[in-house]
């Protein structure tokens, strides 16, 4: 009988980078051969909360690294297969002495198949090396020393990996000769120019063009759905997939603030950098977010399902112009800021009165960041049902007319409005027959009437969450969500 060779895998996941890898620093480490793998799992590629821009991202990540590795005579190993079938198959071609991977803080179908995946590595005599991710820790009871310990863990040294070590990567020979055997995964992909593209040297482009000067209107400009799109950072989707780890965001952002221009727009970015980490911890500490509300008290809340409402909605077809222009945005270019984000589920949990739950697999798939750890908080905090968080009820007119006074948002993204005065463009339902007229424009024709009255929704929805946190259920699990999320 042949005796296997000995080797080790990195497992990629969402950390799609070779820089401060801990999986892959590890493995390079280790003195034995490396493979270094990501799995196309059907069953993850046919779930719900993904679609094709996720996947077209991932792709050009792997491209990007495979560029990094090509001089080195090797490349990740791309497979569509299931997880359990494709280290079966390695393991008899090898003896696999460790897979190195990060602890992911995804869906329950991820934390599933990893419970299944460590029974495997212990049948078959595997370790399994599963490293923090971004400075969230697994099996954390409360928020004890969770500051100290995330800042600890962002200002600890960059992993870099040593030139020398990569020669334990095994080379194409070997890769094709797996690929022979298995479904090796096509990263052929036709470019959008609406989505960012994926990939470590696009990431560090863009975070060196915020913190060179597109950082300096951070703060002015947040909430605003057109200058955001630049002065933002545009780090979300570079950060959910792994194209760059927190940390050497973090560190970058603590090194040019020493002589920043604007050092309070640092400070705030730096600040949601460790409110990402939040959020993932939270779920990370109670997964049950996915599909419940965190307090039981409002798994009492029942909305009437309204297909006609949702579908409305996801088609930016409301009536409401800066609503429609935020989800034509986000459909068409997979980004939108953070407030027009909860603006848009505030619309769609209180003046539609629609249950989080049903937004929750479309503005997944649309999201081109979507991160579980950061979506199902913000869904339930946004929808007001948390009970320790201030209940926020957008009024969309309002915030449009606030952050897209002069209607160039709502006019590129409804491009029917754009004929009208300002004012109407920001309520064209306002319009009087004569005025219609006038601009050869006609509501419940060119554009639709709104499908809510913004108003009395606003004060059904109001006065129903107000009531319910006085129920005695709400107050007992807000106590208890404080006690263990709030940091000590």
């Amino acid at each position: 009988m042949l005796q296997r060779e000995e080797i080790v895998v990195v497992w990629l996941k969402r950390d799609l980078r070779l820089h401060d890898n801990e999986a892959v620093y590890t493995a390079l480490n280790s003195g034995y051969k490396v493979i270094i793998v990501y799995l196309f799992e059907p069953s993850l590629m046919r779930d719900d909360h993904y679609s094709k821009r996720h996947w077209d991202f991932i792709k050009q990540s792997l491209l990007d690294i495979n560029e990094a590795l090509q001089s080195y005579n090797s490349k990740v190993l791309s497979i569509s297969s299931e997880v359990i079938p494709f280290f079966s198959y390695l393991q008899t071609k090898y003896k696999i002495i460790n897979v190195y991977s990060h602890q992911e803080t995804g869906l329950l179908k991820t934390y599933n198949r990893d419970k299944t995946f460590k029974r495997f590595c212990n049948n078959n005599s595997i370790n399994w090396f599963e490293n923090i991710n971004n400075g969230v820790f697994r099996a954390r009871q409360n928020r004890e020393n969770w500051k100290e310990d995330w800042e600890n863990y962002m200002i600890s040294a960059q992993l870099k990996i040593k030139e020398e070590n990569i020669k334990f990567l095994i080379d194409m020979d070997e890769i094709m000769k797996i690929e022979e055997n298995s479904k090796p995964m096509s990263l052929d992909v036709i470019e959008n120019p609406m989505f960012q593209k994926g990939g470590r040297v696009l990431a560090l482009k863009y975070m060196l063009s915020f913190f060179k000067d597109r950082y300096i209107n951070y703060a002015k400009f947040i909430s605003k759905p057109n200058q955001a799109r630049e002065s933002c950072s545009r780090l979300s989707p570079y950060l959910a997939w792994g194209n760059l780890s927190v940390r050497e965001v973090y560190q970058y952002a603590k090194k040019i603030r020493i002589e920043a221009e604007n050092k309070r727009a640092i400070d705030a970015f730096m600040s949601r950098l460790r409110w990402q980490a939040h959020f993932i911890q939270k779920f990370e500490m109670e997964c049950i977010m996915e599909s419940e509300s965190i307090n039981k008290g409002f798994r009492k809340l029942k909305k009437d399902i309204s297909i006609k409402y949702q579908e409305a909605w996801k088609q930016g077809m409301t009536g409401i112009p800066i609503i429609d222009a935020c989800m034509r945005c986000l459909k068409l270019t997979g980004y939108l800021n953070f407030r027009m984000r909860a603006m848009v589920v505030s619309f769609f949990t209180h003046n539609l009165w629609q249950p989080w739950q049903e937004a929750s697999k479309f503005l997944s798939k649309v999201f081109l960041d979507f991160e579980p750890g950061i979506h199902f908080p913000q869904l339930q905090m946004q929808a007001g049902e948390t009970g320790i968080n201030t209940l926020r009820i957008y009024n969309p007119i309002k915030n449009g007319i606030e952050h897209d006074p002069e209607a160039n948002f709502i006019s590129k993204w409804v491009p029917e409005l754009k004929g009208l005065p300002i004012n109407f463009r920001h309520e064209p339902f306002k319009l009087t027959l004569l005025e219609q007229k006038l601009y050869g424009f006609k509501i419940g024709k060119d554009y639709p009437k709104p499908i809510v009255d913004i108003s009395s929704t606003r004060k059904k929805a109001s006065d129903t969450i107000w009531g319910m946190r006085k129920d005695k259920d709400v107050i007992q699990e807000s106590y208890r969500i404080l006690n263990k999320h709030v940091t000590k």
